[in-house]
């Protein structure tokens, strides 16, 4: 009788449109080969943590029709990274702690065959180090901010941008109605990808970006152009992570569990900023936040995703461990963990796009 093989998957860090196509992608490819059952781990590695575990079985059932929803049914989290897990202390205090070990054997009890690692930069280091210690694991990458330098695109860029760009637009009517100067904030902690696709999209006059530091002078500059005799509008999008070339980016203290600081509120800062300078003119502001992951797929991330999910199990029969699926030049291939996790994928300052997007009269405030 032929042996019954396991594969394993988790989805970690922030929750994305796209990932249960993902799954789905997976489960229906493993479902082609007789001898194949496929499992899901709830919360990440915290379902292999937990006692008593939770794994759950990913039958037909379960998957049917999930590539249209938003979030993962196997659901995530961002606070039990393993290389750094959180132990709450007696004094209330958190200690991080390694316990990558305790989750090698863990898996290698559970007997799994393959395990598939969905996630951004930081799922993909912890997929590297896993694979290091001699679990056979293939990583799928997954963000919003599409940060990961190793693939041309990850799933779930496009819906968020989809998002911010239909938000934005509907400012621009509300900003012409009542002269207004409006900000609109998206997410991008490090990278300004969101920012920058819907400036472009949707014709914004100023984009600013944690990679381009701000002179808020010339923001007001620019502001003041745009109005005569008190009429005009101006529309801002603005990235979480910007930051003006004098001080730091707008954080709050991140929750106990998590290793990162707050994002959030740099347009209200900004908007401080512009009538402290003496910009005139009336100003609102508006924060996306979680609206931007949530909600179901576009069909362009739909797509991509239930391609990395085919191209992932792929991968895993033929037992090429420690890589990530990765679409490059229109095609789907994979890198190695060491590759996918190298270089963040910033924008640069003299990329096409950031050239093009000031030639169509767009200011970074540099």
């Amino acid at each position: 009788m032929e042996k019954t093989h396991k594969v394993l998957i988790l989805t970690g860090g922030g929750d994305c449109p796209g990932l249960n196509a993902v799954i789905r992608g997976i489960a229906k490819r493993a479902r082609k080969e007789k001898n194949w059952e496929v499992y899901g781990s709830i919360e990440a590695f915290n379902g292999v943590f937990n006692e008593p575990q939770e794994i759950v079985r990913l039958t037909s059932r379960r998957t049917a029709g999930i590539h249209i929803k938003g979030g993962t049914i196997l659901k995530t989290t961002n606070k039990s990274n393993p290389l750094k897990f959180p132990l709450p202390q007696a004094d209330g205090t958190v200690k991080f702690i390694d316990r990558t070990d305790e989750l090698v054997k863990k898996l290698k009890a559970l007997k799994f065959d393959a395990v598939i690692n969905i996630g951004g930069d930081g799922s993909q280091k912890i997929s590297k180090v896993l694979f290091d210690k001699g679990i056979p694991i293939v990583g799928v990458p997954k963000t919003i901010d599409n940060d990961l330098s190793a693939t041309d695109v990850t799933f779930g860029f496009q819906t968020a941008l989809q998002i911010a760009t239909d938000s934005f637009d509907k400012l621009v009517t509300t900003a012409e109605s009542h002269h207004r100067t409006m900000i609109m904030e998206v997410m991008g902690r490090d990278a300004g990808w969101i920012a920058l696709h819907t400036a472009i999209a949707g014709g914004a006059e100023v984009c600013l970006i944690p990679e381009i530091p701000y002179d808020i002078n010339k923001i007001v500059k620019r502001i003041n152009l745009r109005y005569k005799k008190g009429r005009g509008f101006v529309n801002i999008v603005i990235a979480e992570g910007a930051k003006p070339k004098e001080g730091t980016i707008t954080a709050s203290a991140g929750e106990k569990g998590s290793e990162h600081v707050r994002l959030g509120g740099v347009a209200y800062q900004l908007s401080k900023q512009l009538k402290d300078a003496g910009c005139k003119a009336e100003i609102r502001e508006t924060v996306l936040g979680h609206v931007q992951r949530g909600g179901s797929p576009v069909a362009y991330d739909r797509v991509l995703a239930s391609l990395f999910g085919v191209k992932a199990f792929d991968l895993v029969l033929q037992k090429k461990f420690g890589v990530m699926v990765a679409f490059r030049n229109n095609d789907f291939i994979d890198v190695t963990l060491d590759e996918a996790t190298r270089d963040y994928n910033f924008v640069k300052k003299d990329s096409y796009l950031v050239r093009a997007a000031k030639g169509l009269g767009i200011s970074f405030g540099d």
